[in-house]
């Protein structure tokens, strides 16, 4: 069984707070005695190959990740078996976000960040923008790769394909949806959208801060990471 969080946003999203390097995050999720953790900036995966190396040293297995928002501007949480196959992707996510420069005192600095936790960059154009790829069209690209595809925090009111959709697409190709921690009994809500029974779900903090990295509760019951991609959708 493996104890894991897979959303967690570093110091190279806006949003995230300025503590949450590579070695902040990984530590923590050491501490808490996550076996497994995602890094999921928006739109980009500039801190990941960082946060893998720490990863390496502490004993934490940290996946390649991005969150990614669609043209409709819903969030999807895509995950990858290598780092190449992620900056593979993450290229053409970039090359799809409006040309709209990031204003730090608005939105927050983004951060590029070592292995130590040194500065080595700072990206100037806005990450928290919708790209021009549509959903659709985004799995399809993930797939490509052999990533992983969960429409993120389905549950919430902004940024979801639920709300912002109505529903999820049949042809749609997801391995399962990402269900937000702000909801305390999932089995009740499941109940409540009866189309949500034939999706695996994951559980996951969404984290912006340290103290927001999930406790040892969400596992999957796969012995390795690896079967998780073998089962993946295509």
């Amino acid at each position: 069984m493996i104890y894991y969080d897979f959303h967690i946003h570093s110091a190279l999203s806006p949003c995230g707070d300025k503590d949450m390097t590579p070695n902040n995050m990984v530590n923590m999720a050491s501490i808490i005695g996550l076996d497994a953790i995602a890094i999921t900036d928006h739109n980009s995966v500039g801190n990941v190959r960082a946060a893998m190396k720490v990863g390496e040293q502490v004993g934490v297995k940290v996946l390649a990740g991005m969150e990614v928002e669609t043209a409709e501007e819903i969030h999807v949480l895509t995950l990858y078996e290598t780092i190449e196959a992620a900056e593979e992707v993450a290229k053409k996510v970039y090359a799809a976000l409006p040309d709209i420069k990031n204003r730090p005192e608005i939105f927050g600095n983004q951060y590029y960040m070592d292995e130590n936790d040194n500065i080595v960059g700072e990206e100037e154009k806005l990450l928290i923008s919708p790209t021009s790829i549509q959903v659709e069209d985004l799995a399809l690209l993930v797939k490509s790769v052999g990533g992983l595809v969960f429409p993120a925090h389905v549950d919430r009111h902004s940024y979801s394909i639920l709300t912002n959709l109505g529903f999820i697409p049949e042809n749609l190709i997801i391995d399962g949806i990402e269900i937000s921690k702000k909801v305390g009994d999932v089995e009740a809500y499941i109940e409540s959208r009866p189309d949500l029974k034939q999706y695996l779900y994951l559980r996951n903090s969404d984290a912006h801060y340290l103290t927001d990295i999930a406790e040892k509760d969400a596992f999957i019951a796969e012995n390795s990471i690896t079967e998780l991609f073998k089962r993946r959708a295509k």
